[in-house]
């Protein structure tokens, strides 16, 4: 893949998340809104922002869950997708070649049934060009039985993340779940076990209802529920995580402007993610990449550094 160019670069929204992560804006786009990037560059000018989150990839192909598996809410949208994907052969041999050709950061979600799941699909892409790290995917809340069980447990959670250090140089992004009594002490235990950065948050559950029919809305009755509701969660739980460690926060949830994803970074996040507005807005995290830049170009304001984590608290 090529790297950001002198043509697009900018100068004042950088940043770098460590181990190889290095973003020409802090604007990242989420998984499962991006697909592999194909369909948004259409839409999008990719080379404005600082990357993208691939969907979520696992060893074998998945179909996900049945329909109807999205459903609106107020301020927002639940999804059980069931992390359908094409698969570690088809993303190696169809998708890789073009995110190989795009001048923005790459990274690829992984996701899994078990934590041998999660080796396979690091230790494969190890050996591909074109990516500069792993979402580690450890939190989604609508496939029973696979990732919300270790997203949910400390222990779990530094085992795999250090299995998984143990294979790859690469940049870890451990992706967080706000389903927990505590998700600092998650944060803490992926730090510990060799993560560079956390994301958060995934979604919440929820679930919706017609009390016509008297059926969920969702075929899986509960899924993932995303968009503006849920940011005023993920910005106290970025604010907490921030607080917590040492690595750096990538903040997701509700955001859809330059004023939320200023809002995340005021909070500590040292990058944000853009999910659900995508659907909306495609070039959402153009617009926003451009308008943070602008921002921090501006002599009368602080640095990107000086504003990560800047609240002011009492």
């Amino acid at each position: 893949m090529s790297k950001p160019s002198e043509q697009h670069a900018t100068t004042n929204a950088r940043v770098s998340l460590g181990r190889g992560l290095d973003l020409r804006s802090p604007v990242l786009l989420a998984s499962g809104t991006v697909s592999y990037g194909e369909e948004l560059d259409k839409l999008c000018n990719l080379d404005r922002i600082g990357g993208i989150v691939t969907k979520a990839i696992s060893p074998e192909p998945r179909a996900g869950n049945p329909p109807q598996r999205i459903a609106e809410t107020p301020c927002g949208m639940l999804n059980a997708i069931g992390l359908a994907n094409v698969g570690l052969d088809r993303f190696v041999e169809e998708k890789i070649p073009f995110l190989q050709g795009l001048d923005t950061a790459i990274v690829v979600n992984v996701a899994g049934k078990c934590i041998d799941d999660y080796c396979t699909v690091v230790e494969r892409l190890d050996g591909c060009k074109g990516i500069e790290g792993y979402e580690i995917n450890l939190s989604c809340p609508n496939v029973k039985g696979e990732c919300m069980i270790m997203g949910v447990s400390s222990t779990a959670t530094y085992e795999i993340v250090s299995k998984l250090r143990a294979i790859t140089d690469r940049h870890l992004m451990v992706k967080l779940t706000p389903n927990v009594t505590s998700i600092s002490a998650i944060a803490i235990a992926a730090e510990d076990a060799g993560a560079d950065s956390v994301s958060l948050i995934n979604t919440l559950v929820g679930m919706a209802v017609d009390y016509k029919t008297k059926k969920p809305l969702l075929k899986n009755v509960t899924g993932g529920l995303s968009g503006p509701a849920i940011k005023p969660v993920a910005l106290a739980k970025a604010w907490e995580v921030y607080n917590a460690v040492n690595i750096p926060v990538v903040g997701m949830g509700g955001i859809g402007s330059f004023s939320d994803a200023m809002e995340f970074l005021l909070t500590g996040a040292s990058a944000i993610q853009i999910g659900t507005m995508n659907f909306v807005d495609p070039d959402i995290g153009e617009i926003v990449a451009d308008a943070i830049e602008a921002f921090f170009s501006d002599p009368a304001n602080p640095s990107l550094k000086e504003y990560v984590g800047s609240l002011i608290v009492g």
